[in-house]
């Protein structure tokens, strides 16, 4: 019997509905393709157009069925024009209660390059960029929004907060996830990023990564401050496995990891804990494109598979995990074909991106799948 899995679909804003609606076809076509799955999709309103009209971004109604569905697959959020009373953006009121209160203390940013499409490196650098940066999501400097303090207009603090509960589950996620990248031309190897030469969080997060590695002596576990990792990963990014750092550092990183392999239409991303998993694109909302036609879906593609590949892990489901492997493929052929949006450099529309990827879907083979429950796959951590 098939197994169903409920997704909450929030659209979003901009051209959040457009690369969702991209992503929701692929993610249907693979459903076809195998025929061992089910996927339940559920349309949610939460964003900046919603909070325009009503005055709320995530009604507690949209929040509760994020929480109850095996997992999230969401567009983009927020609109410069529309601001909290504060001056910030809305989409935190979004993402920042979607993160903390489902606790997605792991943010995973995979950064590749992928075989035709630009980069603004040398291509005997760009070629070997493959690796992956978690971001501790529900902690760091961003744990201080809504907290900080403005003094008379003169003074303003933000506090930054390290704990080493949070810590050790970030660090044991990226160990992990280095264990199930391993290959046999690159051992696995964590590289914790901090700033632990000036400030005594970031050394207290150093200290806690240290005592962590302990526990996997077969990964090896390295050390870098950001500003250095910020150069090496322009000047020799292919020698990187899993990068793990505080949650600005990793929101920053992963821009610049982006930029170095074709831009932000190219970043999925994933935001994971214990139970839950939200996926989306790294990019924003581009509301001068919205409507247009050219917006590129691959990076909510991208994060489609990793929600495949996630739910596959989570639940022991094999027919999942290669399914998001072969949206994967099929979205690196694609690429290689040239079939891409005018961001990176090609002419094509949206839907003939999507409709690219669906045939090189449908064109692949999965004669081995596994059936759900066959088992194999270990959980996430």
């Amino acid at each position: 019997m098939k197994r169903t899995y409920r997704i909450a679909q929030i659209d979003g804003d901009g051209i959040g509905p457009e690369v969702t609606r991209a992503a929701r076809s692929v993610l249907e076509a693979v459903e076809r393709q195998y025929g061992l799955f089910r996927l339940e999709f559920e349309k949610l309103e939460a964003g900046a157009e919603l909070y325009r009209r009503t005055g709320v971004a995530l009604p507690d109604e949209v929040f509760e069925s994020c929480a109850s569905a095996d997992a999230i697959l969401l567009g983009a959020v927020g609109l410069p024009d529309v601001r909290l009373a504060d001056g910030t953006e809305v989409q935190g009121e979004v993402m920042f209660r979607l993160r903390f209160d489902l606790d997605l203390y792991a943010g995973e940013r995979p950064i590749r390059h992928f075989h035709g499409s630009p980069s603004p490196l040398l291509p005997e650098i760009a070629r070997d960029i493959d690796y992956v940066i978690v971001r501790e999501n529900v902690e760091g400097l961003y744990a201080s929004r809504g907290g900080g303090c403005v003094v008379r207009n003169h003074v303003a603090t933000d506090t930054v907060v390290i704990t080493r509960e949070g810590t050790e589950k970030v660090c044991r996620y990226a160990f992990e996830l280095a264990l199930r990248r391993q290959r046999p031309d690159r051992p696995p190897r964590v590289t914790c990023v901090d700033k632990s030469n000036v400030l005594r969080s970031y050394a207290f997060f150093r200290q806690v990564f240290e005592d962590v590695a302990k526990a996997y002596p077969d990964v090896r576990a390295d050390f870098a401050y950001v500003d250095a990792m910020s150069l090496w990963l322009v000047q020799r990014p292919g020698e990187y496995d899993v990068l793990v750092t505080e949650n600005m550092f990793g929101d920053i990183l992963s821009d610049l990891g982006a930029a170095t392999v074709g831009g932000m239409g190219l970043a999925p991303s994933a935001d994971v804990g214990e139970r839950h998993g939200l996926f989306q694109p790294s990019h924003g909302t581009a509301p001068d494109i919205a409507g247009k036609g050219v917006a590129n879906p691959l990076a909510t593609i991208l994060s489609g598979a990793m929600m495949l590949e996630w739910l596959g892990q989570k639940h022991g489901d094999g027919s999942l995990v290669e399914a998001g492997d072969a949206v994967s493929k099929s979205v690196a052929r694609v690429i290689r074909k040239g079939t891409v949006t005018p961001d990176l450099g090609g002419t094509a529309k949206t839907e003939m991106v999507v409709e690219a990827v669906i045939a090189a879907v449908e064109e692949g083979s999965f004669s081995s799948a596994t059936p759900p429950g066959d088992g194999g796959v270990q959980g996430v951590v």
